[in-house]
Formats: structure tokens, C-alpha cells, sequence
């Protein structure tokens, strides 16, 4: 029955108490240090635990005789001792005393007091906080997590609720032996008010007893990474290959940019940089400019200089600002090609290379250690009073660098017709200068601001530039370009309106780069991009060198053997000489020069090209990546890889970055988790396109399990 709250259980405002019972018959403490994913079981408990209790208020329970636990533990929380395995209501009176010795003045009356069991190491601590909350609210005397109706082994009570109860040992049910179970069923019959928070997903409270035990615990952890309620839980920041991003309002909040812009600092000021500074841009989406101010903020308010680029500005654009001003690192607020709902951040070195993985681990785990209290943070129009933010407007500079690469004085002697989409990103202001310096009459669509994309993701993929392709068709047009969201990438479209894939147009630029510009250099593609550029490379006795997905690597490779063009089938690539990192309007003006310097139309450069390298068809497909995909497709090609897809034997697989197997016909496929959004992408390329769709549906059914 319910009954008004008694004095000593009221709802307060400070944490509670914390209470985790490791103690137990021996044959489950066995398990209490196994490792679980990256830390012991024990680890996982304590992490939960303190995300409601203050570490210091944590009393951990042992047996006299567990000295590897006790070692472990160190001095980090209190420790307790049950001096005989009388059970867990006796053991939740010895943590209750060992933690109110150590506090100065003992536990209060009105203190909380959580205990929890700890073998639950997938608890989340949104469940305990749950429990916190809902007790406080309900203004509850005593409240336990529950699952389908039965404890799960969490509860909550006032320190003199639970001092009363404690002390019944060996008065009927509330026995120092009894289950903590029977201690609050017994309180609900003494006339105490109890109440119960509902946990709804069952892996929370999986105890670890057996090793099968401990395999399923950690099959749920890897899944948990991987769905999207762990962002939404969490908020935490986590980079993938092309940067931060996350949904809008879940992981991307202001706070967390503020978090990592203090992590940022740290580096900055670390290296002595702070007059070097940061430059700091953003696209158009919802909260790039907001963000873009929040970070300059923050890196003002810790005496860090910020070189602010006025309005949208594309990627490329402070890819190119940061070696170009010196600055310690550039900043764009960004999601690229993600739908619309999504934003982030992508981080460039001074000479405007991106981190790679082990930096942006340090990024991360430096950021999501920060609360609100670590940041260091002044206004705004301060910090340009004082000369520490300054607006920058460098899109002349960045204009003038591509046109010192690109041949104007070519592309005005030849003048083309040309479309441009932007895909309402922004490209339309630097790649209008470029092309009106030419003295090109250039027509655009779906050039206006709209933070929506059209209610699509701006991606320069063929589906998404039926538009522009019919305007191409219909119109007096020799060429079509597109850019997507943040101006990194390209795609084009031919004078009949056919969209010509990126690893065609790579094949082409190094074609044109090497045998009518005459520069020499070898060529660096990522993994999922076309091998014909391997067959291009070789033909003029150059290099050929594959790398991981990610322009980082790309960019890193080029510089490792001298490439002279670097590019990826998404539709990002660079040249030799140019920024170190993708470019999709210094892109669109190169192919605007080779057609201009040739004269000819990209079906017969194309032609010739395909007659020195033979033909391949490539097929790419995207399957929806549930968190169970991401451990049963490496699980089960691990166990047994196929020996045949399409009709085509395997050769050979590599697991250098997802799983590509390479065919007898000189065939290949790849299946890859995306970095950056949840699908797993599915690449195939063969000698026609019929095996191409065939090896893509063989690698898609294998995904499946089919």
C-alpha cells in the first residue's frame, strides 16, 4: 500500500550513495575481473554506478579473501568487507557502514542510498538514473529495478529506511541471510511506500557466472556500439573516417562542441600555438554558423587566436586556410553528404592533412572526459574587441590557389556551356568565380540556402542528379557538374545528360594529367575504387598504390610515393600541388580544363582511355547495417569464407579494411561497414555488367545469410 513518504526518504537534491555488492559465492566472483570488451566486469559495474554516485560516496562490498579483487580496486572507492557469507542484505549493512566511517560526519538520515549487484555489468546508467529519479519523484520510500515485475538487483532507500531494515536480522523474513528481494517485499508490508522503475531491453541484466555467460555479455557491448540509442544515451563524441557527426540534438549539441573545442585547446596550447591559432567555417546546415561561434568561443576564452570565416564557406575552402593563415588546426562545421538531420565537425592539421585514427582517439577520449565545469568559454564580441576572434574572408585566396593549378587563360580561349548543381550546398559562390573569371556563362540549380537538402542528403550519387542530367539532355549544355553538401566531392554529367562515375572520371583526369599536361607521378586510390587506375598507372610505368577508405590515407599515400593524382569512388580526389585534402570545385574547374584543352567530347576521351586499360563495370549498393550485421558478417565470413561468388573463384580475401575478395577473372568484391553512416557498403567490379550486378546480389546475400 502507498503511504506519504517518511522524513528520512523525502526527494533531495544531491547524489546518492552508492553501495555495489561484489562479494558472493566464489564460483561468481571468478568472473567479477574477467575482461569485458576494453576493462573487467567489476569496471563495467563501477562505471554505471558512478554516473548517479559521486566516487568518493561508493562503497564497494569484497570477501575477507578476494585479494585479486582488492588489488584491482586499489584506492579508488571505499572498500567494505562481509565478514561471512551471510547474504546480500548483510552485505548491503557492511558497504552502508564502510562508507559511513569514511565520511566525516557518517551517512545523513536523509542520504540516498543506491545499492547494486555487481555481475550486472550491461546496466545502463540511464536505467539507474531512471530508478534515482522515479524514487524521488514517487516520493518513494524504498524503490527497486525491476524486469517484467521481478528485481533485478538495484534499489534505492533513504540511509535510515535502510538502516531500520538492515537491523531486522533474524526477525522472520528480514534475516541477514534473506535476499534483499524479501527485505523490500517485507517493507511494502510494514506500510512503507515502495515503488519500481521497469527496465525494458532484458540484456541490461544478464548476470556473468559463466564463460558462455561472458561471450554473450560481450557479443550485446559490441551491438550497443553500434546501435543508435548509444549516442542518444550517451552523447558521446566519436569520430569515424571523415570526421565527427551525429544526428542533431542527440550527440550534436552546442555543449558537445564546446567539449571538443576544449579538447582542442589542450593541443594547441600544449604545442605552444596559441598565437598560430585556429581558423574555424561552416556549411549550411542547421547550427554550423551557431557552432562555429560556440568553438571560437571557447578557444578565445582560453587566450587560443581564431581566424573566423565569414558566412558558409565549403570544406576545401578551410582545408586550404589552414597552412594558408599557418594556423595550428581548421575547423568546418559539417556533415558532408549525411541527410539533413545530422551535422559535425572535420578537423585539419596546419598543413591541412586530416588526424589520423590515433589522434582522434586522443580527441575523443579528451572531450567526453570534460563536463560543463571544464569548459573555458568568453563572449563573443569580447573576444573581437580584444582582437582574439578576427573575420577572415579567404575566398579570393582560395580562388586564386586554384587558378594558379588550373589553366584559365585554356579554359577562356575554349568556352563551354556548363550547369552547375550545388545540391543547395556550397559551392555555387567559389565555383561561380572561377568559371566567370573564364568568362563561362554558367547556369546553377538548387543553388539557394536550404538547410533541408530538398529533403533529400546532399550526394552527388546519380540518383539524386536526375535533375541536372535531364536539364543537361534538354538543354544547350556540353557539361554538367555537382557538388555535394560541403563542396568536398564531384560528380559530372556528359553533354547527353549520362552521368559518368567517379571512377571513370579519376581514369580520365590521370590520363589527362599524365599524357597531355605531361606530369608524371603514380596514382593512389582507396579500396573500394576502381583497379583500372592500376592498369592506367602500369601502362606509364607508374605507381599504383591502395590504401584504406578515408581521404587521410589517400593523402598520406600520395605524399608516400610521390603520387600525382589521389581519389576515391565517392567522388572526392586531389592532385599533386593542390590542398591535402579532397576538392570538389578545384574538381569541377580541372574538368573544365581538360575539355576545354582537348576539344573533345568525355565519351571519346573516355574511349581512348578504356582502350589502353580494357573495361571494367563497377556496381555499389548500401544495406541498412543493424548492430547484429556488424558481429554475424564478420563472424560467419571469418568461419567460412565462400570459395565462389558470381562463378568466379576466390583467390584471395583481405581483411585490411572490411572483407574484399579478389576473383580467378581478375573480378573483385568488397563488403565495408561505413565510418560514418549505418550501412554496410557493398563495392563489386567485373568485365561486365551483368557478373558486376550478379557478384553485387552474391555479396549481398552473404551479408544477409543467405
Amino acid at each position: 500500500m502507498d503511504t506519504a513518504p517518511t522524513a528520512a526518504s523525502k526527494p533531495i537534491s544531491t547524489r546518492p550513495v552508492g553501495v555495489i555488492l561484489a562479494g558472493g559465492d566464489p564460483l561468481s566472483r571468478q568472473f567479477l575481473l574477467r575482461q569485458l570488451g576494453d576493462q573487467p566486469v567489476i569496471d563495467h559495474v563501477i562505471a554505471a554506478t558512478v554516473a548517479v554516485v559521486a566516487p568518493s560516496d561508493l562503497s564497494i562490498v569484497l570477501s575477507p579473501d578476494d585479494h585479486d579483487l582488492r588489488q584491482h580496486l586499489g584506492t579508488r572507492q571505499t572498500i567494505a568487507y562481509q565478514a561471512e557469507p551471510l547474504g546480500p542484505a548483510d552485505a548491503a549493512r557492511a558497504g552502508l557502514d564502510g562508507i559511513g566511517q569514511e565520511k566525516p560526519d557518517g551517512i545523513g538520515q536523509e542520504n540516498l542510498v543506491l545499492i547494486v549487484s555487481g555481475d550486472l555489468p550491461l546496466l545502463r546508467p540511464a536505467s539507474l538514473r531512471g530508478l534515482v529519479t522515479r524514487h524521488r519523484l514517487k516520493g518513494a520510500d524504498l524503490s527497486r529495478l525491476t524486469l517484467d515485475g521481478r528485481d533485478v538487483g538495484a534499489y534505492i532507500a533513504g540511509a535510515a529506511t535502510w538502516r531500520d531494515l538492515l537491523r531486522g536480522a533474524g526477525r522472520g523474513d528480514l534475516t541477514g541471510r534473506g535476499s534483499l528481494t524479501r527485505i523490500v517485499d517485507g517493507a511494502a508490508a510494514r506500510g512503507l511506500k515502495t515503488s519500481q522503475y521497469q527496465i525494458i531491453d532484458p540484456d541490461e541484466v544478464r548476470d556473468i557466472n559463466t564463460q558462455e555467460d561472458l561471450a554473450v555479455a560481450a557479443d550485446i557491448q559490441l551491438k550497443r556500439l553500434f546501435a543508435p540509442q548509444h549516442a542518444v544515451e550517451s552523447g558521446r563524441i566519436a569520430f569515424g573516417t571523415g570526421g565527427w557527426r551525429a544526428k542533431i540534438g542527440e550527440a550534436f549539441t552546442i555543449h558537445n562542441v564546446r567539449r571538443l573545442s576544449q579538447a582542442l585547446v589542450g593541443e594547441v596550447v600544449t604545442a605552444g600555438a596559441e598565437r598560430q591559432g585556429v581558423v574555424i567555417g561552416g556549411d549550411r546546415r542547421f547550427l554550423s554558423r551557431e557552432a562555429a561561434e560556440a568553438a571560437a568561443e571557447v578557444f578565445a576564452g582560453n587566450n587560443v587566436a581564431v581566424a573566423l570565416l565569414p558566412g558558409d564557406v565549403p570544406t576545401p575552402l578551410v582545408t586550404f586556410a589552414a597552412p594558408h593563415l599557418g594556423a595550428h588546426y581548421g575547423l568546418v562545421f559539417t556533415a558532408s553528404h549525411n541527410p539533413p538531420q545530422w551535422n559535425g565537425l572535420k578537423v585539419f592539421r596546419a598543413d591541412g592533412s586530416l588526424p589520423l585514427a590515433a589522434e582522434t582517439d586522443r580527441y575523443e577520449t579528451e572531450a567526453n572526459a570534460l563536463t560543463r565545469d571544464d569548459i573555458v568559454a568568453t563572449d563573443l564580441d569580447a573576444a573581437r574587441r580584444a582582437g582574439l576572434v578576427r573575420e577572415v574572408d579567404l575566398t579570393g585566396a582560395y580562388i586564386d590557389a586554384i587558378e594558379t593549378i588550373v589553366d584559365i587563360g585554356v579554359i577562356r580561349a575554349n568556352p563551354l556551356k556548363v550547369l552547375v548543381d550545388p545540391m543547395y550546398g556550397t559551392s555555387q559562390l567559389t565555383l561561380g568565380a572561377i568559371l566567370t573569371d573564364a568568362r563561362y556563362r554558367v547556369d546553377f540549380i538548387h543553388e539557394r540556402h536550404n538547410p533541408l537538402f530538398g529533403g533529400r542528403s546532399p550526394a552527388p550519387d546519380q540518383a539524386a542528379l536526375t535533375a541536372l542530367m535531364d536539364l543537361v539532355r534538354s538543354g544547350p549544355y556540353d557539361l554538367g557538374l555537382a557538388t555535394d553538401g560541403d563542396a568536398d566531392r564531384i560528380a559530372i554529367v556528359d553533354q547527353d545528360g549520362r552521368y559518368i562515375s567517379t571512377n571513370d572520371l579519376l581514369l580520365l583526369l590521370y590520363w589527362y594529367l599524365h599524357e597531355v599536361r605531361g606530369e608524371r607521378g603514380g596514382v593512389v586510390r582507396n579500396i573500394a575504387t576502381t583497379h583500372l587506375l592500376d592498369r592506367l598507372a602500369a601502362h606509364f610505368g607508374e605507381a599504383a598504390l591502395e590504401v584504406p577508405v578515408g581521404f587521410k590515407h589517400i593523402t598520406k599515400g600520395m605524399s608516400d610515393v610521390a603520387a600525382l593524382l589521389g581519389g576515391e569512388s565517392s567522388g572526392g580526389l586531389t592532385i599533386r600541388g593542390h590542398i591535402l585534402g579532397k576538392d570538389g570545385i578545384f574538381a569541377c574547374a580541372l574538368v573544365v580544363e581538360m575539355l576545354a584543352r582537348t576539344g573533345r567530347r568525355l565519351s571519346d576521351l573516355l574511349d581512348e582511355v578504356h582502350a589502353i586499360t580494357g573495361r571494367l563495370y563497377g556496381v555499389e549498393a548500401s544495406l541498412p547495417a543493424t548492430p547484429d550485421m556488424r558481429l554475424a558478417v564478420p563472424r560467419r565470413l571469418a568461419a567460412a569464407p565462400p570459395a565462389e561468388l558470381a562463378g568466379a573463384a576466390v583467390t584471395r580475401l583481405d581483411l585490411a579494411d572490411g572483407f574484399k575478395f579478389y576473383l580467378a577473372d581478375g573480378s573483385w568484391g568488397l563488403l565495408r561497414f561505413s565510418g560514418t553512416e549505418p550501412v554496410l557498403r557493398v563495392f563489386a567490379e567485373a568485365t561486365s555488367p551483368e557478373l558486376a550486378a550478379r557478384l553485387a546480389e552474391d555479396l549481398s546475400a552473404l551479408a544477409k545469410g543467405a
